[in-house]
């Protein structure tokens, strides 16, 4: 909630500075720590897609992303995420409070630039540095 991440804000100043912001597009395969999302409850498709699938299937999204199709619209259709609701938006957050990788890749990318593929224990996302 708001709130809660105000009083993190308050209660951890260090962590407020060097929030950032991002959006991504989550893509869950067969090693997916969770194997269902909002749009497979029942992880049909999500057992079935192997990491490799997930990966090729992300990198051709980054091209259309690349060559001008919209992150936000992409993400609401395609992202195993519940932020897809949001275009993908996840809000600020801080070191810590994401997985690793994606919170090393996240750090390392410029305000909108927009990462390669990266693996979690999620499942393989692609990321929009949006703040």
């Amino acid at each position: 909630s708001r709130v809660f991440k105000r009083f993190l804000c308050l209660s951890r100043p260090h962590t407020f500075l060097m929030s950032v912001r991002a959006s991504h597009i989550l893509i869950k395969h067969e090693e997916s720590r969770r194997l269902a999302s909002w749009k497979d409850p029942d992880g049909v498709q999500i057992k079935a897609r192997t990491k490799a699938q997930a990966i090729e299937q992300l990198e051709k999204i980054r091209e259309d992303i690349v060559n001008g199709a919209d992150f936000a619209s992409i993400a609401k259709t395609v992202s195993d995420c519940g932020s897809a609701r949001d275009g993908g938006d996840l809000g600020s957050f801080g070191r810590g409070e994401m997985q690793k990788p994606f919170e090393d890749a996240t750090y390392a990318l410029q305000v909108g630039e927009m990462s390669g593929v990266v693996n979690t224990g999620s499942g393989s996302h692609i990321i929009l540095r949006t703040a």
